[in-house]
């Protein structure tokens, strides 16, 4: 039977989890022919893509769930299930939680008991449009306490999240107050066109539960406009379906909730690295057709939206503030980084989106993906996160930017057949090629880090050289893409200085690169 009315609050539910449309809608296909009394229906992924599709099967306070079950077995589970005989050594996990489940239910061990579940809490578990599945609303919230809620996330200090954030790293709520004393009506741009296939902490988000991030869009917007509400604008990335109709659907469900005068609007832009640049976001939303990074504060109208005051904040960072506004005794006012970091953690063909709180290990991540082999290095931080040999550093930001390492939410992991050097090359090789052209310091600079890489090919390693460049291109650069496409390079050439030595005498130790 199936139900699109909600999971949470059924005296049973069967839920399929997972964003492979194709495989999820052959399932349902089964699973709703089979249950003849239990509502099923369709939720987005748990972080976790290596067990799903995942089905999970709830009745009272026990939720049994098996993944990668096959068409014949999950119409015998569903039967089973339904006439009572399904047991629990039928299923691959097993957990006990209250009748009524608010939350993702996790189970003590396997990759979804790694770190905890605040800002991913809903995913795998509500139906991503459907408000009854949600038991508060920051936005009704917001409404009524005003003032006093930004007070309070002003004392929290809640830092922004992701490369794509106008406040990344820094306190959000310094551009809320600019934004809502500036002239002009306010915008709350929720930035969730991330490219990046390496970094699906967004995406995880978005897809599984995009009511949390509308949400704390309209709970911003009310704390941010003056006489009215902000507006708010949703900017997708053009080649994600899955994501815009799973927005759309939230949008038309919450306008229906709340009977919005003003519902958020939906845009998309190019598949493209630099399109996710908060700056070069608003490029992309005002619909030019070559995108350039824009200068930075401290006015407004300068990079704001069609010359708007201008709030921008990924999805992460959103999921944060809705958190902060719904259960600030979760957050520690002290904390330097309060709240969670999600990281999505690659190694070989497994991925996984896991949340961490700010001063767990960053080593935990490990847990989450099947990794064979020691790990020789690791990249943290995306396209231009820094390599480094341990993960042993708390994944708060003032920890990993001290350590020269990225707070963008992506974690590799390399084996001893990984070629830093080669590494470092392709990485820079991608910087001169997508760059954006606006500034020299970014578009010449990339250009002759590539040269500098290749000149340790032919024999010449010049490290002063190199690092005197990429000094330039941090300190100068106009956005984070020039600031920060440097790192891969320097951090390689800390941790494993040896490896540029030997191949400029001709010899790659790992044995990878073909023209030493």
């Amino acid at each position: 039977m199936a139900d699109t009315q909600g999971a949470v609050g059924h005296t049973a539910t069967v839920r399929l989890c997972g964003d492979d449309t194709a495989v999820r809608d052959r399932l349902m296909s089964v699973a709703t022919e089979a249950a003849t009394d239990t509502p099923v229906v369709t939720v987005g992924s748990t972080g976790i893509p290596d067990i799903e599709p995942l089905v999970a099967l709830s009745r009272g306070g026990v939720t049994d769930f098996l993944a990668h079950p096959d068409e014949a077995t999950l119409s015998d589970v569903i039967s089973a299930f339904e006439d009572g005989t399904l047991a629990a050594d039928h299923a691959d996990f097993s957990v006990t939680h209250e009748e009524t489940q608010w939350t993702f239910p996790a189970p003590d061990v396997g990759p979804l008991a790694v770190g905890i579940r605040r800002a991913l809490a809903r995913c795998g578990w509500v139906v991503p449009d459907a408000p009854t599945d949600y038991d508060a609303f920051a936005y009704e919230h917001a409404r009524e306490a005003g003032d006093d809620a930004t007070a309070r996330l002003r004392r929290l200090s809640l830092l922004g999240r992701g490369r794509g954030d106008g406040r990344t790293d820094q306190p959000i709520t310094k551009a809320w107050d600019t934004a809502r004393e500036s002239a002009g009506d306010p915008v709350v741009v929720v930035n969730a066109n991330e490219s990046d296939p390496r970094n699906q902490t967004d995406r995880t988000l978005l897809c599984g539960a995009p009511i949390d991030s509308i949400d704390a869009a309209l709970a911003v917007a009310e704390l941010v406009g003056e006489d009215a509400p902000a507006d708010v604008v949703c900017y997708l990335n053009e080649a994600d379906e899955l994501a815009q109709k799973r927005v759309r659907d939230a949008v038309a469900a919450l306008e229906a909730e709340f009977s919005l005068s003003n519902p958020p609007e939906i845009v998309v832009g190019p598949d493209r690295f630099i399109a996710g640049e908060m700056t070069m976001a608003l490029e992309a939303m005002e619909g030019k057709d070559r995108l350039e990074a824009r200068l930075r504060p401290p006015t407004p109208d300068v990079f704001g939206l069609y010359g708007r005051p201008t709030v921008i904040h990924t999805p992460r960072t959103l999921a944060q503030v809705r958190e902060a506004i719904l259960s600030p005794d979760r957050f520690d006012a002290g904390s330097a980084d309060p709240g969670t970091r999600l990281v999505t953690v690659t190694g070989g063909d497994s991925t996984a989106t896991v949340e961490l709180a700010t001063d767990d290990s960053l080593s935990a991540v490990q847990e989450a993906v099947t990794f064979e082999g020691a790990l020789k290095l690791a990249c943290v931080g995306g396209q231009f996160g820094g390599l480094t040999r341990t993960l042993d550093v708390s994944a708060n930001a003032p920890t990993l930017l001290d350590t020269n390492l990225g707070t963008d939410g992506a974690v590799e992991l390399f084996g001893a057949h990984t070629c830093p050097v080669a590494l470092a090359g392709t990485r820079s090789r991608f910087a001169a090629e997508e760059n954006c052209g606006r500034c020299v310091p970014c578009r010449e600079g990339s250009t002759q880090l590539v040269t500098l890489l290749r000149n340790v090919y032919d024999g010449e390693y010049d490290n002063g050289k190199i690092r005197e460049l990429a000094r330039v291109m941090r300190e100068t650069s106009t956005c984070d893409f020039g600031q920060l496409a440097s790192r891969p390079v320097t951090t390689a050439m800390a941790a494993f200085e040896h490896e540029f030595i030997e191949h400029a005498a001709g010899r790659c130790p790992t044995g990878v690169c073909e023209e030493v």
